[in-house]
């Protein structure tokens, strides 16, 4: 469902900046830019009302923006700017790592700009800064850099949750100070796993599995067997009733080596330190009697390090120290062993079951306790699962829950790249906001926002729409369904399965990029007959020939009455209202009659009423396909003329030779099968693709490859003769986004129209394949020509293609 997952990565050289055309806010002055980025200092980005320019910089910007720069000042503070002018130079805040990639999120809300650290938007705020007289009117995102290159990747642009107004609360409180990856009061009013991580089970009799026995008036003391034995070494059985004596040892030397396994941290008297040192030698808790080593030897090289009766502080020293503070990281805990504990079942005190699918796994009560509200509950509240062990659930993916576990025993979300690699994701999103396990969730929203897609975004938004609390996945998912909504409404027909409110979203967007409001006239008959198959509303106009609306449409007939009105019949051409006025559909649906009276009564006499100006129906959506349009044969208004330009930017020239283009033919090259002459302004008397062999039948062929960043929905085109009587009689048009699957977009079957040398001739492209993008484009011989000596040479010495290019 989702494509293999890609990292993508943008290099800003020094004094430059990028704008990239999906970097603007839904809404001037309101929205959040998140991003990976890798520099050793200066990560700059700068908000302004237009796009600037590649070469632009911020220092020699003249027009209102504000600019935000983290690890200014060779990563010493951070500095925001107000059309060029310093209005906040902060040290040691939001500061850059040269050794790995950071994440940032920036947000404006007019004029409020917030700084945050970390994976996940609006959450571990660092810095705040409220501009007294705020431009609401900032829209585009620059990428930029000062005197160092700076790496960014996994760029996105997102809307202002409806809880914005918690960042204005924070600045009042003053509340901005966090540490990385966030430690936020969630939405809904739960904590954070972090407030509430290990060391709340730390000598807690809660879900305890094993005892120690300490010293001679023998205290107990509980502890977790998985939590030691991913720790250390410790004299542990497979019982459920382990008891550890420590007759030697006393309980503060106890407690202090379970408070450094349970918390990461401890402190002791100089007294004790040997004996903990002992005790974590006895037990294999290596990190800390290395440490109480180091601190052994430091004391005895130089006595006065430690003043006689203060507390030596021991704290774990993380490998991992810009990673967040979720279980098991910044512990003491050999992740690769409790792995393992939780693949071999050892030291498990509870069965999950899944209906359907049996024993799926053998966990530890305390570890899913650790992370999710609903089993701690579970396990501690009195249910059934508190006095068993064992837990049944139902209507849960198997592959999912275990990708679920493995967060849960390592902190990562460790998903391979597979064809169900999409699925499973959106399963253990699911799975996390069922259980709570707040973290994952968050991790899953990030990882879909990386991998969201023009074809993925159809499935994801079905999903996330069922989840109240992804209303940002889903807001983002349905502008970017909007602005791609050709490619989405006719390359997988998976739309008709979205519910009314997502649908109506993206049709009323104000991002909403479309050729052409038939367009939208063609998807919203699609939804509403749930047909799986690409049509348009001369089918519907059809059937309704031969049916009523009530069946065709069914159950969606009331949503075709709320749909219609939001596309702009005023602003279709009067021949295609002349047509619709004449369907079958305007007998049998009252507001599409209504309305196509509207967009004919509007063309004939133009604005009747005063604001229609102002009135959405009147006004052109935006388009992301450059119309190039017939006009006459040999013309230069074609898509391979205007790649010769370098897409209008300079004078043409041979667009082969400019490498904006690639042309191949069925045979190999010759003087007269010649790539560049197919789109040359110059008549060639000989010029042809020679035959071969392909499915077992003998072809020949011209190929036009108009690039990987490049898509055309091809209405025309034109071919031109050569000096040759070989006239061609049989013969396809086909298009295909990866050069190996082709789709016939117009079939010649004995076609009369090449009679004689030097002859232009044209073809429109009509249907529902007239709608399709296509990268690569063929004119395939299929039959003989009237040239018998050579009669499979394809004997064209032009090319020109037409219609919406991208």
């Amino acid at each position: 469902m989702i494509e293999e997952k890609e990292k993508k990565f943008l290099t800003v050289a020094p004094f430059q900046c990028a704008w990239r055309k999906d970097l603007k806010f839904r809404e001037a002055g309101r929205g959040c830019v998140a991003f990976d980025a890798f520099a050793h200092n200066d990560v700059t980005v700068v908000f302004r009302e237009n796009v600037g320019s590649q070469h632009y910089h911020y220092k020699r910007d003249n027009s209102p923006h504000y600019t935000v720069i983290l690890g200014s000042h060779r990563n010493r503070r951070l500095k925001i700017e107000v059309d060029g002018k310093t209005v906040v130079d902060e040290e040691g805040v939001a500061l850059c790592c040269s050794s790995m990639f950071q994440s940032y999120w920036i947000s404006i809300y007019d004029g409020l700009i917030s700084v945050g650290k970390g994976r996940y938007p609006f959450q571990n705020l660092v810095f705040q800064w409220l501009d007294s007289n705020p431009n609401c009117s900032v829209r585009y995102v620059g990428l930029s850099s000062w005197d160092k290159h700076v790496g960014y990747r996994n760029v996105n642009v997102l809307p202002l949750p409806k809880n914005h107004m918690l960042l204005w609360k924070q600045v009042d409180s003053g509340e901005y100070e966090g540490t990385d990856d966030g430690e936020e009061e969630l939405e809904g009013g739960q904590m954070s796993y972090e407030r509430r991580g290990l060391e709340n089970f730390l000598e807690s009799w809660e879900l305890s599995d094993v005892l120690f026995i300490v010293g001679k008036e023998e205290r107990l003391v509980p502890a977790h067997k998985v939590i030691l034995q991913a720790s250390g070494n410790f004299p542990l059985s497979s019982s459920n009733e382990d008891v550890i004596q420590l007759q030697d040892a006393t309980y503060p030397i106890l407690h202090a080596l379970l408070q450094y396994i349970y918390t990461g941290h401890t402190q002791i008297s100089e007294s004790q330190l040997g004996s903990l040192w002992a005790l974590s030698l006895q037990f294999e808790v290596m990190p800390l009697g290395k440490f109480c080593e180091e601190i052994v030897e430091r004391f005895k090289l130089n006595k006065k390090l430690f003043d006689s009766g203060k507390n030596v502080e021991l704290s774990y020293p993380s490998s991992q120290p810009h990673c967040c503070m979720a279980f098991p990281s910044q512990l003491p805990i050999n992740v690769q062993r409790l792995k393992q504990l939780q693949s071999t079942g050892d030291y498990s005190d509870i069965n999950i079951y899944i209906e359907g699918h049996g024993l799926v796994a053998q966990p530890h009560k305390v570890i899913l306790s650790l992370w999710s509200v609903p089993f701690s509950k579970m396990f501690t509240n009195g249910m059934s699962e508190s006095r068993s062990s064992e837990v049944f659930l139902r209507d849960v993916s198997p592959e999912a829950f275990k990708v679920m576990l493995e967060f849960m025993y390592s902190g990562e979300l460790g998903l391979e790249d597979s064809v169900e690699f999409g699925t499973l994701l959106l399963q253990a999103l699911l799975l996390a906001d069922q259980f709570g396990v707040t973290l994952l969730y968050q991790e899953c929203c990030k990882t879909l926002l990386e991998c969201l897609s023009e074809d993925s975004v159809g499935p994801i938004l079905q999903a996330v729409s069922l989840i109240p609390s992804c209303k940002l996945i889903e807001e983002t998912c349905e502008r970017k369904f909007a602005m791609h909504f050709d490619y989405c409404t006719t390359t997988s027909l998976d739309f008709i399965l979205l519910d009314e409110t997502n649908f109506s979203n993206i049709i009323q967007h104000q991002d909403l990029t479309v050729t052409s409001e038939e367009r939208v006239l063609n998807a919203i008959f699609m939804w509403c007959m749930r047909d799986k198959e690409l049509c348009g509303w001369e089918v519907v106009a059809e059937l309704l020939a031969l049916s009523t609306p009530d069946l065709l449409f069914r159950d969606r007939l009331q949503s075709l009455n709320n749909l219609l009105p939001f596309v702009r019949f005023p602003l279709m051409p009067y021949d295609l209202l002349k047509k619709l006025g004449q369907s079958n559909i305007r007998r049998h649906v009252p507001i599409f009659d209504d309305l196509v009276r509207e967009g004919i009564c509007y063309a004939e006499f133009g604005s009747l009423r005063p604001g229609n100006d102002q009135n959405p129906r009147f006004q052109h959506r935006r388009s992301s396909f450059k119309e190039l349009q017939y006009i006459c044969d040999g013309d230069s208004n074609g898509v391979l003329y205007f790649a010769g330009t370098s897409y209008g930017e300079h004078q043409w020239i041979n667009p082969v030779l400019a490498k904006r283009i690639t042309i191949t033919a069925s045979s190999p090259p010759s003087r007269y099968t010649d790539p560049k002459t197919l789109v040359s302004r110059t008549y060639q008397g000989t010029s042809f693709a020679g035959p071969c062999m392909e499915d077992g039948h003998i072809r020949a062929w011209w190929m036009v490859d108009i690039g990987q960043d490049h898509q055309l929905m091809c209405n025309h085109y034109t071919l031109r003769q050569d000096g040759s009587r070989a006239f061609i009689r049989f013969w396809n048009l086909q298009g295909s986004l990866d050069g190996k699957t082709w789709t016939n977009l117009r079939v010649h079957e004995n076609d009369q129209t090449m009679c004689k040398a030097d002859q232009f001739a044209s073809w429109p492209i009509t249907g529902p394949h007239a709608l399709l993008p296509f990268r690569f484009f063929r004119v395939v011989l299929t039959g003989p020509t009237t040239d018998a000596s050579n009669p499979h040479n394809l004997c064209i010495c032009f090319l020109e293609l037409y219609g919406y290019f991208h």
